[in-house]
């Protein structure tokens, strides 16, 4: 019975669930960089180079010749499929580079965030005139030296 406690205990930890959630939407982005890759940048580069399909380069490693990747594979002859890892390490800088853009748009936004934050801040405090602590606006009493304050209304 202890292990089963344990074991609720640990799935109901935020960690565990943050984990599952970062892993299902990895697991989406996957499969938008692999169309991304394969469906809009792999055809127009293709193109470029003269209909040059990448998945399909590869180095016959046989003495057999064959017209495609596929029917080398499916005669089970060794075969360097350098065109498929060109197709994984472009799928590699997008993730990375979409990534990166994300990364850095949420530091600005919370950069941003925070410098409003620290004016909120500065704005509702102030230093007792007497201890110098720093102390909200609106007090009237100073917490750290307990002397009276001139209000708003006092000064008037």
């Amino acid at each position: 019975m202890r292990f089963f406690h344990d074991f609720k205990k640990f799935i109901n930890k935020g960690n565990v669930i943050d984990l599952a959630v970062g892993v299902a939407l990895g697991t989406a982005f996957n499969n938008i960089v692999t169309s991304l890759v394969n469906d809009i940048l792999m055809p127009p580069i293709g193109k470029i180079l003269n209909g040059v399909d990448f998945s399909e380069l590869y180095i016959n490693l046989s003495s057999q010749h064959y017209a495609s990747l596929k029917e080398a594979k499916n005669d089970g002859a060794a075969t360097i499929n350098y065109g498929l890892f060109l197709n994984n390490v472009l799928r590699f800088l997008i993730v990375a580079l979409s990534l990166y853009v994300v990364v850095r748009v949420y530091t600005r936004l919370s950069e941003i965030r925070e410098s409003e934050v620290e004016k909120k801040e500065e704005a509702v405090t102030k230093d007792c005139p007497f201890c110098l602590t720093e102390i909200p606006e609106a007090a009237v009493r100073c917490p750290s030296c307990t002397s009276y304050l001139e209000t708003a209304e006092d000064v008037t």
